[in-house]
């Protein structure tokens, strides 16, 4: 089985940032329909995905909704680009193991694959 941490630190800026966005939703649903581990985490600016992505009316929201279970938010980083209320309000899960931010070495360690877009 394979372990992967997709990790999205695109904003949403840019056409270039959307493709990203895409890229790594569709390679998330990849593991994820392999019964693979996966961790999708928002990182960065990439928080900034969280209210479009929740919004029905969004391009990505069905893709997005495939590999939601798996997906997890910096906490410090949502608060840093102002979407905190918009997490809180998803219900995701935030991560804040090192420092406020998601830990990549204990994703190293524990023998993810790490895969950043």
């Amino acid at each position: 089985m394979t372990k992967a941490a997709i990790v999205i630190l695109a904003g949403n800026e840019s056409h270039s940032d959307y493709g990203r966005l895409a890229n790594a939703l569709e390679a998330a649903k990849e593991f994820a329909e392999n019964d693979d581990e996966l961790e999708l985490i928002f990182d960065g600016a990439g928080t900034q995905w969280i209210p479009e992505l929740e919004d029905e009316e969004s391009d990505y929201h069905e893709l997005y909704q495939a590999v939601r279970d798996n997906a997890a938010v910096c906490d410090f980083c949502s608060g840093a680009f102002g979407v905190e209320d918009a997490v809180a309000d998803a219900g995701l899960v935030t991560l804040d193991d090192h420092d406020g931010h998601p830990s990549i070495r204990s994703l190293v360690d524990d023998d993810y694959e790490i895969i950043t877009f």
